[in-house]
């Protein structure tokens, strides 16, 4: 499988000159931003739409303080950046549980650390 991926990734590059896009802005972040998520979604559920265009480190669905419900919008960090690339292309403007979604980098994302609790009291954890 990692042999696959080490494939495609060099194909995508050969294809495409990553400098050359307005993508390239944000080469230094894996992270995106997900917003007009359906209040029901859980993480499992935007890990399940979103890992098809690589695999995923780390998700903050952010929620309420109060009732831990979902605010409908999450931020994700994928393993590599060309990942960030085909979610956003692919991903933004779809309907998902009859909703719109909105995909787009994310320049300077402040993760909390492993083990750390977040402004919600959930303490962070990474996706391996």
């Amino acid at each position: 499988m990692r042999e696959i991926e080490r494939i495609n990734e060099k194909d995508i590059l050969n294809a495409m000159n990553p400098n050359a896009s307005w993508h390239a802005d944000y080469k230094d972040s894996n992270w995106i931003f997900v917003g007009g998520l359906d209040f029901g979604l859980t993480e499992g559920d935007v890990l399940t739409v979103f890992s098809q265009y690589g695999q995923i480190e780390d998700i903050n669905l952010v929620r309420e303080r109060e009732t831990k419900k979902s605010k409908g919008f999450s931020f994700l960090c994928y393993q590599n950046f060309l990942s960030t690339i085909l979610a956003v292309d692919n991903l933004n403007g779809i309907k998902l549980v009859g909703r719109t979604l909105r995909v787009d980098h994310v320049k300077n994302y402040q993760q909390g650390k492993e083990g750390e609790k977040d402004k919600e009291g959930r303490k962070r954890i990474k996706l391996k």
